[in-house]
């Protein structure tokens, strides 16, 4: 049997901090988090990963100052 994920995502972008903040079902505050070596932080609450936050985001993704793609 196949079973299906609904899940809302949520992205707000800070431009002046030049930092994304990704979430996984309604915004929540995390319990703990890890960074990778990347500049993201994995956030997590009760072990589970609720969020994402990327640091330099306009020098990873297509977005920011138009620049890429």
């Amino acid at each position: 049997m196949e079973e299906t994920l609904a899940l809302k995502i949520k992205a707000d972008y800070d431009p002046e901090g030049d930092v994304l903040y990704i979430s996984f079902g309604e915004p929540k505050e995390a319990d703990e988090s890890d960074i990778t070596e990347e500049g993201v932080i994995i956030r997590l609450r009760e072990g589970k990963i609720i969020g994402l936050t990327i640091l330099n985001a306009s020098k990873r993704l297509s977005i920011g100052k138009g620049k890429g793609s």
